[in-house]
């Protein structure tokens, strides 16, 4: 299916075709436009006797006000499977840059061939949806990357036009990519399937790779399927996190901090997706460098498409009145790029397995 691509690609190579100077709006429709992420939503409570309950209008001149700030995250993903149209494929490929051009001709396999160039699309596409004044064609868009080498839109600043702080992050196996958006807040994501194999023993890598206090959680599971299925999970935690603070793997380890589950009280809170008084919360403890490895970070843990686990973590908006558990406000799309997109929060093909959520 992927054959047609490879060569056109090939071709393209030999004769240097720089797909920039050709025209292909009239062969694609336009992308749906979408708004922003939400910049925050403020959480009001007041404290008093250690009950929290919603602020009113009256007046509060006794206990404690703090207020938290929770921001929305958008989440797109692609089926590779989904996408056979070889002439589709093709069109993709003309939105790519030179470069990128270049570094997938030179990739091995029909299948990681086009996972990485849906990668690169989704990227593109995604991003352009945002400029609903048409400022933005993904055929143009720029990327630079940090000294960590996490990618970043190389924004062209004009004079009438201020760019949108957008921060994204992609993650891709051969069978789902997947891009995650915020706004003025860092995101790292991550996906692995779900029946993913290793070469070498879950104990024997995680000792290798995770914390003393993650290989004894792993240890004490006796089950070999549950104790893959939590380092998987595991896994793609760390992996979204390493990727949120944008330092890398080499500069940050995975064995230099702990991804923990903590009880968290939710009373008072109605707008949570929770029936009860307690959720499972995501954090992270740094054992290494904790100035540089800051636990102010929040997770979301998703069964994604029945078949892979998807990790969400973004940097917490500060707050006024000490730390707060606040739910990530999340929405999802299912998408082929120029074709349809699926909305999905809220649906059976996202179901959150830790981590406070609130899809939208």
């Amino acid at each position: 299916m992927f054959s047609f691509v490879s060569k056109r690609l090939s071709l393209m190579m030999m004769t240097k075709v720089c797909c920039f100077q050709r025209n292909f709006s009239s062969a694609l429709p336009p992308l749906v436009p979408v708004k922003l992420p939400s910049k925050m939503c403020c959480v009001h409570a007041f404290r008093w006797n250690h009950l929290c309950v919603r602020r009113t209008d009256k007046q509060i001149n006794d206990g404690e006000f703090s207020f938290w700030v929770c921001r929305e995250t958008h989440f797109w993903y692609v089926l590779p499977d989904e996408v056979k149209s070889e002439s589709l494929l093709s069109q993709y490929s003309e939105l790519l840059s030179p470069r990128e051009k270049e570094n997938l001709y030179h990739m091995q396999g029909d299948q990681f061939k086009k996972s990485a160039l849906l990668a690169r699309v989704l990227v593109r596409t995604t991003i352009a949806r945002y400029q609903t004044n048409c400022q933005v064609n993904p055929r143009s868009l720029k990327f630079k990357k940090t000294i960590y080498g996490k990618p970043e839109v190389d924004w062209e600043n004009g004079d009438k036009w201020c760019p949108p702080p957008l921060h994204f992050n992609i993650s891709h196996t051969s069978s789902l990519v997947a891009c995650g958006v915020t706004v003025n807040v860092p995101i790292g994501i991550d996906v692995e399937e779900k029946q993913r194999r290793l070469k070498n023993k879950i104990l024997a890598f995680a000792k290798r790779y995770f914390s003393p206090d993650e290989v004894k959680l792993l240890t004490a599971i006796s089950d070999p399927e549950i104790q893959h299925q939590e380092f998987i999970k595991l896994w793609t935690l760390k992996e979204a996190y390493v990727k949120a603070v944008g330092r890398g793997f080499s500069a940050a380890p995975f064995n230099t901090f702990t991804i923990r589950a903590r009880v968290v009280k939710m009373g008072g809170f109605h707008h949570f997706d929770t029936q009860h008084s307690e959720a499972s919360e995501i954090v992270v403890e740094s054992s290494d460098d904790p100035e540089n490895l800051t636990s102010n970070w929040q997770f979301a843990l998703l069964d994604l498409a029945g078949s892979h686990y998807a990790a969400i973590c973004m940097e917490k908006e500060n707050s006024a009145g000490g730390e707060a558990s606040v739910p990530m406000r999340l929405t999802m799309w299912k998408t082929i790029p120029f074709v349809e997109d699926e909305r999905v929060s809220g649906t059976g093909a996202v179901v959150p397995i830790s981590g406070l959520i609130k899809q939208l």
